[in-house]
């Protein structure tokens, strides 16, 4: 999170790839790894490649809902 010039805590809309690295506590080649087989989305703007905030989401439920497939 950064702080805004008002003094409000704001949230990144995308992520780099370093950055979700640290937010889901997973190496780059784990992170490649879910961008190569589609269970993490990501977009481009120019060369770079970001992991927007919706899609962290998105695949944290679908780590959820798939632990709770398995009890």
């Amino acid at each position: 999170m950064t702080t805004a010039p008002e003094g409000l805590m704001v949230r990144p809309v995308l992520y780099k790839v370093a950055d979700a690295m640290q937010v889901l506590s997973m190496s780059r080649t784990v992170i490649y790894d879910l961008i190569r087989i589609g269970r993490l989305r990501t977009v481009k703007e120019g060369r770079s490649r970001f992991i927007p905030a919706s899609a962290i989401t998105e695949y944290v439920a679908l780590l959820e809902r798939e632990a709770g497939g398995k009890k």
